[in-house]
């Protein structure tokens, strides 16, 4: 077969079946599904072609002779971690199905089943090994910036954005960076250049916004001698000494009209005169813009070259808020609760239940800077190994108590709120347990335990 045609199938499934009908059948129907199908009767050949082959999913019967499915899935686990493993049997118990699910399992199916609900759960499991193989890529190339740059996040178009930063940091090109104040506009710049050839040559970064435009031109370009009263010596501006490395200009939006067109020149033609001077200064620069404006609006209301907005925009990433990506938050809080634990030398573990609700239904105005002074203020105040209530800001406190506090005045236990927490984060993801056991930080047997433990396992079919 050829290697074009290899590329039309969905994916490559193993199916194991001792028995021959289901085994026939489920081939047939996932061929015609156009996946590529090995399947075998025997586990024993079963175990061999997983040791020697890789697969995507694995699709076995539980009870076998020889070698059942649950070793199967162990193997499948061991030599093929990236891969998914769906389990059917017609002896299915509350017990065999934990069993499957705490090897690891991405589904457990009863016979009889019906064709269409097997369908849609191959098509998921191949979703997710899709998912951990572009994921261990970009962990990959993220592993390989030595750690400098950390970027936390389980939001898909995040993970998108950060794709398309890896893919254009190999190359020159302008990258313009939008979204709100705090949402890390400067870290993504920071990551791009990081994981571009320039990474051992200088990253310079100037805030556009907090100089005068005299200001901001001495500190981009530098003066000669004599160049103005004050200037006793030639100075070096940022750009010149950004040169083989990155400029990062935060606040693009707020450089004045003179200075934007001489920026524009700068990025025309990679030149520049120091103020005073009279000779061209040629520089390598790679150049990355950032704004929390809409500089498009900008530009039809006359306030932002259309040159200089097509200059820079070459490649436009848009980083969203943390209320668009709340599945962050979490892992984000954990990530600060760590950090400054470290830094401040102090034994705080864990973020209690209510507090992770509370930050869960917040806007964040401030997005993750925000996020991040509050895990802070957090630690330093916290006074055992838990970040509780007591270490949130008032409007936080006051947001936890209106969402938990009944009409009566009672204040629920612990439980009571990990119950209330555990259905408003699968109300959330609409049900979805794999996201939901994600966003709470375990797996989806110990979901499932707590479903149970709350008699919420009928309500929610696992």
């Amino acid at each position: 077969m050829s290697l074009n045609s290899e590329k039309k199938y969905k994916g490559k499934i193993l199916i194991v079946d001792d028995e021959r009908v289901a085994l026939q059948n489920l081939t047939y129907i996932f061929k015609k599904e156009n996946y590529n199908i090995v399947a075998t009767s025997d586990s024993v050949e079963a175990l061999e072609l997983i040791k020697r082959k890789e697969f995507d999913v694995l699709l076995t019967d539980l009870k076998m002779e020889k070698i059942d499915g649950l070793e199967l899935l162990k193997a499948m686990k061991y030599y093929q971690p990236e891969a998914e493993t769906v389990i059917i049997t017609a002896y299915a118990t509350i017990d065999s199905a934990i069993e499957a699910l705490k090897s690891g399992a991405f589904h457990y199916i009863s016979k009889p089943f019906k064709l269409d609900e097997v369908r849609k759960i191959i098509a998921e499991a191949m979703e997710k090994v899709k998912l951990k193989k572009e994921n261990k890529l970009l962990k990959q190339e993220i592993e390989s910036l030595k750690g400098k740059v950390k970027i936390i996040t389980h939001n898909q178009y995040m993970q998108d954005l950060l794709n398309t930063a890896l893919q254009i940091a190999k190359t020159d090109c302008v990258v313009l960076i939008t979204g709100e104040s705090g949402t890390g506009k400067e870290l993504f710049a920071r990551f791009i250049h990081e994981a571009s050839n320039r990474k051992d040559k200088p990253f310079i970064a100037i805030n556009c916004g907090v100089f005068s435009e005299e200001l901001l031109a001495s500190e981009l370009f530098g003066y000669e001698k004599g160049a103005f009263t004050g200037a006793s010596q030639t100075k070096m501006g940022l750009v010149e000494q950004a040169d083989g490395g990155t400029l990062f200009f935060d606040e693009i939006a707020e450089m004045s009209p003179s200075m934007q067109v001489k920026l524009l020149r700068l990025l025309q033609e990679h030149e520049f005169y120091r103020i005073g001077g009279l000779k061209p200064i040629k520089v390598n620069v790679r150049f990355i813009a950032a704004t929390n404006r809409n500089l498009k609006k900008m530009v039809e209301l006359g306030s932002f070259r259309q040159d200089l907005y097509y200059r820079l925009n070459v490649v436009h990433l848009h980083l969203p808020p943390l209320a668009e990506r709340k599945e962050d938050i979490p892992v984000l809080a954990y990530y600060f609760l760590r950090r400054h634990a470290k830094a401040m030398n102090k034994n705080v573990k864990e973020i209690a239940p209510e507090v992770l609700h509370s930050l869960q239904q917040y806007d964040f105005p401030g997005n993750v800077r925000e996020l991040e002074n509050i895990i802070e203020r957090g630690v330093a105040l916290a006074r055992g190994e838990v970040l509780d209530l007591t270490c949130l800001p008032e409007e936080l406190k006051t947001l936890e108590i209106h969402t938990f506090r009944r009409k009566d005045g009672h204040y629920p236990t612990l439980e009571e709120h990990e119950l209330a927490y555990i259905k408003w984060i699968l109300k959330e993801t609409k049900g979805n347990k794999t996201k939901a056991a994600k966003i709470l930080g375990i797996d989806r047997v110990s979901l499932w335990r707590k479903l149970k433990k709350y008699g919420l396992d009928k309500d929610f079919i696992f």
